[in-house]
C-alpha cells in the first residue's frame, strides 16, 4: 500500500501569516546589512563604497538610538518648525543689530565734525 505524497501549497495559500511573522520578528529585532566594494587598479584604490543597511521597527531603532528622521527636516514637521524657529531667532538678531549700527551711524552724522 502506498501513501500519497504531501505536495507543498501553492502560494498565497498560508504564506501570508508566515511572511507576516517573519517581518514582525525582523522589526523587533532588526537586521544589519553590511558590506564594501572597493574597486582597485594597479594596487591603487580608485574607490570604496560602505554600505549599511538596517531594517527595524521605529521603537528598535530608537533603542539602538538611530533617530535621525526625527532631526531631518524633510522628514519631520517638527524638525521644520525648530528649523524655522531657529532660522527666524538669527534673522531677527541680525535685523537687530543691523538697526542698531543705523542708529549708531545716524548719530554720528547729526553730531558731525
Amino acid at each position: 500500500m502506498t501513501t500519497p505524497s504531501r505536495l507543498p501549497e501553492p502560494y498565497g495559500q498560508g504564506g501570508g501569516a508566515n511572511l507576516a511573522d517573519i517581518l514582525e520578528r525582523v522589526l523587533d529585532k532588526g537586521v544589519v546589512i553590511a558590506g564594501d566594494i572597493r574597486i582597485n587598479l594597479l594596487d591603487i584604490e580608485l574607490l570604496t563604497i560602505k554600505l549599511r543597511l538596517v531594517v527595524a521597527s521605529v521603537d528598535k531603532a530608537k533603542e539602538m538610538g538611530i533617530d535621525w528622521w526625527e532631526s531631518d527636516p524633510a522628514l519631520s514637521s517638527r524638525a521644520r518648525r525648530d528649523e524655522l524657529a531657529r532660522e527666524n531667532a538669527e534673522l531677527r538678531e541680525r535685523l537687530a543689530r543691523l538697526e542698531e549700527l543705523g542708529l549708531e551711524s545716524r548719530h554720528a552724522q547729526e553730531e558731525g565734525p
